[in-house]
C-alpha cells in the first residue's frame, strides 16, 4: 500500500502495491508533465519503478534518512502517510533531483544473485563459528554437513553469476576490464557490477562518495578532527577493502602509495582505505575509457 500526492491538484490517494493498481495510476501520468519522487524501499518500490520506466515517466528515489531530516527541518512533528507524501512532493520541488536511469532487468538479476551469495557467505561464516565452539560429535558432523552444503550453493550461485555476466557483451567486457587491475578478483568484479552500476558514469569524487570512501571534514572552531569516511554502500566498500589488500601485495604502484600514506598518517587502516579509494578511481576511469589496466 502506498500514499501518493499530486502537486498540481493538491489531492492524495492510496493505492495497493500491486501491478494492476500501479498500472492504472501510471496511466494517468504524462511524460512531459509529471515527475515522481519516492523513498527508496528496496524491493517494495520495484513494481512502481518498472511501471514508470515503461511509461516513460521520470522518477527519483531518495534515502529515507535524508527525507526524514528534511521533514524535521520543516518543523513538522506529525507523521502520517498523507503528510509523508506531501513532504516528498515538497522535497522534490526544493531540490529538483535528477531522474534515475531506467531500471534494467539484467542488472537487477545480477544484483539479486550477488546479494544471495553474500547471504550464503554470511551464513557459512556463522556456521564455521558454531563449528569452532562445538564439542559434541553429532553436532560437529551436522555443522560440517551444513557448511559443505553452503560451499556447494555458493559455487552454484557464482556459476550463475558468471553465466549472467557472459550473456551481456557490455557486462562481460566491463568484467574483463576490472579483473585486469591487480587485486581485483572475480568476486570483487561481480560485486561492483551488481551493486555499483554507476561505475564509469560518475566523477571520481562522486563515485567515491557512493561507495562510502570519500573523506568528510569534521572541523568547527578550534575543533580539528581527522576527516572520516561515512555512509555509502557497505557491500561495495567491503569488496574494495579486500581488493585493496590484494593490490598492495600484487602491485608496486599501489604498495608504494600505501607505504607513503601509512608513514604520513601513522595508520595502516587509513592507508588501506586510501588504496581502496584510489583503486575505485582507477576502476571508474577504466570502465569509462574502456581500456584495461596498464
Amino acid at each position: 500500500m502506498a500514499r501518493l500526492f499530486d502537486e498540481a491538484s493538491g489531492h492524495s490517494q492510496r493505492i495497493d502495491n500491486q501491478a494492476d493498481a500501479i498500472a492504472a495510476y501510471v496511466a494517468g501520468l504524462h511524460p512531459d508533465r509529471d515527475f515522481v519522487v519516492m523513498e527508496a524501499t528496496g524491493v517494495h518500490d520495484r513494481l512502481l519503478r518498472h511501471a514508470l520506466a515503461k511509461a516513460g515517466i521520470a522518477f527519483s528515489r531518495h534515502n529515507p534518512a535524508h527525507t526524514h531530516h528534511y521533514a524535521k527541518s520543516t518543523r513538522r512533528r506529525a507523521k502520517t502517510d498523507r503528510l509523508d507524501a506531501r513532504m516528498l512532493s515538497s522535497y522534490g520541488r526544493r531540490y529538483h533531483p535528477e531522474a534515475e536511469p531506467v531500471p534494467r532487468e539484467e542488472g537487477e538479476h545480477l544484483q539479486s544473485l550477488a546479494r544471495h551469495r553474500d547471504h550464503l557467505v554470511e551464513m557459512r561464516a556463522k556456521l564455521k563459528k558454531l563449528r569452532s565452539e562445538a564439542f559434541d560429535a553429532v553436532v560437529i558432523d551436522d555443522l560440517e554437513d551444513m557448511i559443505a552444503s553452503c560451499d556447494t550453493r555458493i559455487k552454484a550461485i557464482e556459476s550463475r553469476l558468471a553465466e549472467a555476466i557472459r550473456q551481456s557483451e557490455e557486462t562481460a567486457r566491463d568484467n574483463a576490464l576490472m579483473v585486469s587491475v591487480p587485486g581485483v578478483s572475480k568476486v570483487t568484479a561481480f560485486s561492483l557490477l551488481a551493486h555499483l552500476p554507476e561505475l564509469g558514469l560518475r566523477s571520481p569524487k562522486s563515485i567515491a562518495a557512493l561507495a562510502g570512501l570519500a573523506p568528510f571534514d569534521n572541523k568547527s572552531g578550534k575543533l580539528n578532527r581527522r576527516s572520516q569516511i561515512q555512509g555509502g554502500r557497505s557491500r561495495v566498500r567491503r569488496a574494495l577493502y579486500m581488493a585493496a589488500l590484494g593490490a598492495i601485495r600484487a602491485c608496486e604502484r599501489f604498495r608504494d602509495f600505501y607505504t607513503a600514506i601509512a608513514a604520513r598518517s601513522g595508520s595502516k587502516k587509513l592507508a588501506i582505505i586510501a588504496v581502496a579509494r584510489k583503486l575505485l578511481v582507477v576502476l571508474n576511469a577504466i570502465i569509462r575509457d574502456k581500456k584495461a589496466f596498464a
